[in-house]
């Protein structure tokens, strides 16, 4: 007698508790580091800061923005941003842009090189595919594939630079949109508050 695929084996199974595995911004605790993970240590951490952004499609801007870096011990980073529009008195107006995704080290051979992949993904219904290289503490980007929701803006491309200057993030970003080419939309600076 065949089972009933409306009736999975799973189905009456007993509850499972939270999630098991532990991931971390702070080396301190958690999961010990995946050695393919070493070059990119300093941006392991909760970073916060300002910035300024832009677009020729829209009037400039003052953001606050909230970075978290993490790892589970497997070979990759967890990224997740936050950020919020500012008034003139620093005072949040506003949620801004969302994002959360992967850095990922090429291996070959079990190794990780200096070039890196991103995947990267916005509620706003844009993901985007990076690939980059690290050079020291400098982390570099660019879209090699955009994929976009049919409700969400054109963004046709985009370019990153992330380093770690003085024990800060930095980064600027451009952005292709919205028939426009590469042009400026956003650069900060945050500070490490965790990790």
């Amino acid at each position: 007698m065949s089972e009933n695929p409306l009736q999975p084996p799973w189905l009456n199974a007993p509850p499972v508790e939270e999630y098991p595995f532990e991931e971390s911004h702070d080396l301190r605790v958690g999961p010990k580091l995946h050695p393919a993970l070493d070059a990119l240590l300093p941006y392991i951490g909760l970073w916060r800061g300002r910035g300024k952004g832009g677009f020729p499609t829209i009037e400039d801007f003052d953001y606050a923005q909230e970075i978290r870096i993490s790892h589970d011990g497997r070979p990759f980073l967890h990224y997740e941003s936050r950020a919020w529009i500012l008034d003139e008195q620093s005072k949040p107006v506003r949620p801004a842009g969302r994002e959360v995704g992967w850095w990922r080290p090429v291996l070959v051979d079990g190794r990780a090189t200096d070039e890196l992949e991103a995947l990267l993904t916005t509620p706003s219904g844009v993901m985007e595919l990076h690939l980059g290289k690290r050079t020291g503490t400098q982390v570099e980007f660019a879209t090699d594939a955009v994929i976009r929701t049919p409700t969400a803006k054109e963004v046709t491309g985009g370019h990153r630079l992330f380093g770690i200057v003085e024990g800060a993030l930095l980064y600027a970003q451009e952005m292709a949109a919205m028939g426009h080419g590469l042009s400026p939309h956003l650069s900060a600076r945050l500070v490490r508050v965790g990790g």
